[in-house]
């Protein structure tokens, strides 16, 4: 499948071009997430931001218990959705460095050689959460691979509210719309 590269997308009138669609059958728990989805993008498009639909979407899902796995370079921004979320929901956090794991318990890395530095965690943020049988969990900022480990280990399913871009404000989007990035970074024409 190279279907970034393709100019015509035609699936979006109804062509088939994978030959799978008899072997899918959307069921239970995915049919219903489906049918939600559907809804916000059909009732609220281009009229609800991301959190907006993250509340609407939870609420129709039933969802009582949400996990917020943070990074610590986040910690204002995840105590300010946490708040959001509090009116509806009941709200666990966990923090990417739990646990105060030194990098040199795994021979991680480090910034700066001389310095304590905590490992983040993901896999204990999931487990964190999994004890407290959340029905949803989001990724609030997790490094790359970290995020990773995280939904790979979550029980709930997982959504990405802000992914963490520290060098474009968390907005990775903007090294593909930035001229500048695609040129003189990425080698890419317009």
């Amino acid at each position: 499948m190279k279907c970034a590269s393709c100019i015509k997308k035609e699936c979006r009138n109804g062509k088939d071009c994978t030959n799978i669609i008899e072997t899918l059958g959307y069921q239970d728990d995915e049919l219903k997430i489906m049918k939600i989805a559907s809804a916000i993008e059909a009732r609220y498009y281009m009229k609800k931001n991301r959190i907006e639909e993250l509340l609407i979407f939870a609420k129709e899902m039933g969802y009582r218990r949400i996990g917020l796995a943070f990074c610590v370079g986040l910690s204002e921004e995840a105590g300010i959705i946490a708040k959001v979320l509090e009116k509806d929901f009941d709200i666990f956090s966990v923090c990417c460095k739990v646990c105060g794991i030194p990098k040199e318990e795994y021979n991680l890395e480090k910034m700066k050689s001389e310095n304590f530095e905590a490992t983040c965690n993901p896999k204990a943020q999931a487990m964190l959460l999994n004890e407290k049988q959340t029905d949803l969990n989001i990724i609030v900022g997790l490094c790359m691979g970290h995020d990773i480990i995280f939904t790979r280990n979550s029980e709930a399913p997982v959504t990405t509210l802000i992914v963490k871009d520290r060098v474009l404000a968390h907005n990775p989007a903007g090294a593909i719309y930035s001229g500048y990035y695609r040129k003189k970074k990425f080698g890419l024409e317009d």
